[in-house]
């Protein structure tokens, strides 16, 4: 896979209550991803984005909430989820890539 694929992949990491005790008790970690990513590109990208060795990927299509407005209902975007399970004893840091 070229640098550039691997970029668009990984959109950004989802941070949320539920992935935050996830991630204390499973090692198990959260990101959004491109709608078109595979299960494959996405092990690839995170092991050699973060340099950890991944275990599991599960993903998850999220629809987009439906909010009312002044001029009527609108939809936010779809969007894809990515779990990642990391070998024990390793870890992700958001704010530190190579």
């Amino acid at each position: 896979m070229n640098q550039e694929r691997m970029y668009t992949i990984l959109l950004e990491p989802h941070i949320s209550e539920k992935v935050s005790l996830l991630g204390d008790a499973v090692n198990q970690y959260a990101f959004k991803v491109s709608k078109d990513a595979t299960k494959r590109e996405i092990r690839e990208a995170v092991e050699t984005l973060f340099k950890v060795n991944v275990s599991k990927v599960t993903t998850a299509n999220v629809k987009g909430k439906v909010k009312r407005t002044a001029r009527g209902e609108t939809r936010r975007k779809n969007w894809k989820k990515a779990y990642i399970t990391v070998a024990q004893g390793q870890e992700i840091d958001y704010m530190v890539t190579d």
